[in-house]
């Protein structure tokens, strides 16, 4: 009896054996799945090992990977003995955001295997996972409703250059319903969908023209530059069994797609080619196939256009192919390659990669790549694959399983925001009040000249360039110029740049802040500095104008010696000026001692209660205030100011 269930488990390992040869992994990992429970660990664990790893790896094969971490971790507890286990148990733990248990099994198989450069990618991403916090990208990712279903959805091409139809694969249903054996799925078919008048997908439809869509599996699609030739994938079953895959052509004709023909790429037509991509010259097919003379896993190569025919298959190259698998490539129009890999590191599952050319030394050197993997949001712990672009626009579509229960896969959207740097202010007086009638004359080191107006409140705004330096000029009839400067820094960000401008009147006497002189002396204090340097560029940004410097003092002490300081003070401020270039003509200084105390306005008035709009601070107001107050009114006389006598200095 023991002899003949033996038998019979070993006739089920067998058919389940066969069906992933076949690469029916999904039909496979479902007869695995079934005959395991069969098996007594106590009895036979060695073969219980084995078919939980390959009901694990049929899983991991079709991204059910849920499924494939548990029965990899069986197969690892009952002592599967190849170290592989260890190895796509990482994998599978990194697609499902297990970061940690991911570096462990990598470190695990790395002791069997040192060498392995997929292994090693795998560690050190998930090492820097852990340890580092990834900066987010600008990129900003959705799902559209209205081009998903509950069913599967990938492989999304912009198929018109004003990018308002779009091409895709799907298992909703089409002509004929038939369920896969390598996915378990429904076949795919090609669908499509068209932006309305309102900018607006609509709901998708299954593309009807003659011949392409079939009871079979037709996958990943493309179409040429010249949007006349529409490539795509066919797996063709025969009496249950998977043919593999093929890739064919269809040549636009009268507005609809002709009969689709096979594309001949390799004499072996039992060898898989399949996710056909055109190069924007049209010179080569670039496609995916496990042929020998790979780097391993499943590469991506291309084939060179002559005459009506494809040449021979040249494998890309190491720096984008690995021992792991590279799928799905597709172009953006400036020549930039995208695809998909497991075997680069990355988040976990296949993540999107950007691939550039590298400048060659020399003409008949062999192509070269120089990648970086996509960002976050675009990538994810899931797969992410299939992605296509809005023409130069960082805009487009992708396809991925994340947040999928059944590790479906869906369309989303992507789009980067623009980058906006604004500039903002407000042109005011010395009250506080704003000029609506100023002026700000902009130049920029990128050649940019402009002239803002301000709101009727003295407001502005005007938009800025990344990397560029700006010179502002303030001005207003009846005010002083002021001049302002903005870099604005080579930053991925948006932002605002505020720089308000406070114009000096020309009809009156400007106080000016933070002036001081050591006690009973005319030396200035090294803090008036900052604001006496801001009156010397206030003079170079208004070269035709000349000033009085007027010092005044309280009523504290005799007049003769209040008047005699004041003259004193006003001429170290002139000092101070002609020592940092100001010419001395220009320049003017007087004392008035006591004799011309503050006549408070209203915005002095309210500041101090006690204080009465337009009544001079003389000493008969300030004798009738107590101590305090006394203090405070003394301190308002004390003043340096300016003002200005000329504005036609060195004119005529």
């Amino acid at each position: 009896m023991l002899a003949l269930v033996s038998c019979s488990i070993n006739a089920r390992i067998s058919k389940a054996d066969k069906k992933f040869a076949l690469g029916e992994y999904y039909r496979a990992g479902e007869m695995y799945r079934s005959v395991y429970p069969s098996i007594s660990a106590s009895k036979n664990r060695k073969q219980k090992a084995e078919v939980a790893y390959k009901m694990g790896n049929s899983y991991r094969l079709i991204k059910s990977n849920k499924r494939a971490e548990t029965a990899l971790k069986n197969a690892i507890r009952y002592g599967y003995k190849d170290s592989i286990v260890y190895y796509h148990y990482a994998e599978v733990l990194r697609s499902n955001g297990k970061y940690d248990l991911a570096l462990k099994n990598y470190d695990a198989y790395l002791k069997s295997y040192p060498h392995s450069e997929v292994a090693l990618a795998g560690y050190v991403w998930c090492d820097s996972l852990l340890s580092t916090k990834q900066a987010a990208s600008r990129y900003v990712v959705e799902q559209p409703k209205i081009l998903n279903s509950k069913y599967a959805e990938f492989c999304p091409v912009f198929a018109s250059n004003t990018h308002d139809l779009l091409y895709f694969n799907s298992t909703r249903g089409g002509k004929k319903v038939k369920t896969s054996q390598i996915t378990g799925q429904r076949n795919n078919d090609i669908f499509f969908s068209r932006v309305n008048v309102k900018g607006e997908w609509q709901e998708p439809e299954l593309l009807d023209d003659e011949g392409i869509n079939t009871e079979f599996d037709e996958g990943a699609c493309a179409i040429s530059a010249d949007g006349q030739t529409l490539y795509y994938t066919l797996s063709k079953q025969v009496k249950g069994e998977t043919l593999g895959t093929a890739i064919y052509a269809s040549v636009r004709s009268g507005g609809a797609w002709s009969e689709p023909k096979q594309v001949k790429l390799l004499k072996d037509s039992t060898i898989s080619v399949a996710h056909p991509a055109p190069s924007p010259d049209g010179r080569y097919l670039y496609y995916v196939s496990d042929m020998p003379g790979g780097k391993g896993g499943k590469d991506i190569w291309r084939s060179e256009k002559v005459g009506e025919e494809w040449g021979e298959p040249e494998n890309i190259g190491a720096t984008i192919n690995t021992e792991a698998d590279e799928m799905f490539p597709s172009f953006r129009e400036d020549g930039r390659l995208y695809f998909s890999s497991d075997g680069h590191g990355g988040f976990g599952g296949l993540d999107i990669y950007e691939a550039k050319l590298a400048p060659k030394a020399n003409p008949n050197e062999a192509d070269s790549w120089v990648v970086r993997i996509m960002p976050t949001p675009i990538n994810s712990a899931s797969d992410d694959f299939g992605i296509t672009f809005a023409g130069a626009e960082n805009r487009g579509f992708f396809s991925s399983n994340r947040k999928n229960k059944k590790f479906y896969d869906h369309l989303f959207s992507f789009y980067q925001p623009e980058l906006v740097y604004l500039l903002s202010g407000q042109i005011i007086d010395d009250k506080g009040e704003g000029l609506g009638d100023a002026r700000i004359k902009l130049v920029g080191n990128d050649g940019t000249i402009a002239t803002i107006s301000p709101k009727k409140d003295g407001t502005y705004s005007y938009p800025l360039k990344r990397n560029t330096k700006y010179v502002m000029m303030g001005a207003c009839r009846g005010f002083l110029n002021k001049k302002e400067t903005i870099e604005v820094p080579d930053i991925e960000e948006s932002k605002t740049f505020s720089v308000p401008f406070t114009l000096t009147s020309i009809s009156k006497p400007v106080k000016m802040e933070n002036i001081f002189y050591k006690f009973g002396s005319a030396e200035l204090t090294p803090e008036s500095s900052k604001e006496l340097d801001a009156l010397v560029v206030l003079l170079n940004d208004n070269p035709n104008i000349t000033i009085e410097i007027g010092a005044h003092t309280d009523y504290v002490g005799s007049d003769e010696a209040n008047m005699q300081l004041s003259k004193e003070r006003a001429q170290s401020v002139v000092n101070y000026l002609t020592a940092k270039g100001i010419e001395a003509e220009r320049l003017t200084a007087n004392g008035y001692g006591k004799t011309v105390p503050v006549v408070p306005d209203r915005a002095l008035a309210t500041k101090y209660r006690f204080l009465r709009y337009n009544v001079p601070l003389d000493q008969n107001f300030i004798s009738k205030l107590n101590s305090e107050q006394q203090e405070i009114a003394n301190q308002i006389n004390r003043r340096t100011e300016f003002k200005v006598l000329k504005t036609t200095y060195n004119m005529f």
